[in-house]
């Protein structure tokens, strides 16, 4: 009876010990496609036509991002990185006007992502998602090929 009772209890702690950490390895709200969208909103500078997919994956301090950008269908423009969320910079593969990336996690539903070339920031991005998780702004300055700056405000919503 002892027995039985002590594999019982330690049953029941496996169970409780489990369940603790289920929350911690939930999928982040923010995982998955991201679409943008022209909106009304005043800053916005998605014009119609313009095709932009990202998708994130969120892990424990480390982020997978994936762009497809098919407005120009015979010419899609494709990005992707992985990083930490605690602002390192990592290499930024098979990009002309990009080879370092940096992303800081600011808050639970923010990002600072810093794009550069040999250390030089050619894009900053903050994006902030909606707390239900379900439209995400993102917000920023950058260079364009030709050196010139400009500002960006896109939404996006979750697909």
């Amino acid at each position: 009876m002892i027995r039985r009772t002590a594999i019982l209890s330690l049953a029941a702690a496996a169970a409780a010990v489990a369940f603790a950490a289920a929350p911690a390895l939930a999928a982040s709200p923010h995982d998955g496609d991201w679409t943008a969208v022209v909106s009304k909103a005043p800053g916005n500078t998605i014009e119609p036509g313009f095709k932009l997919t990202i998708n994130f994956k969120f892990s424990d301090n480390h982020l997978v991002y994936h762009s497809v950008n098919t407005t120009q269908p015979d010419k899609p423009y494709i990005s992707d990185h992985e990083t930490s969320l605690d602002g390192k910079v990592f290499p930024f593969p098979n990009q002309v006007r990009f080879n370092q990336v940096s992303v800081t996690q600011t808050a639970p539903d923010e990002l600072q992502i810093l794009k550069m070339k040999d250390g030089d920031v050619i894009a900053g991005e903050f994006w902030s998602f909606s707390p239900d998780g379900k439209t995400a702004v993102r917000r920023g300055i950058a260079k364009n090929p030709e050196g010139k700056s400009h500002a960006y405000q896109e939404h996006f919503v979750h697909k």
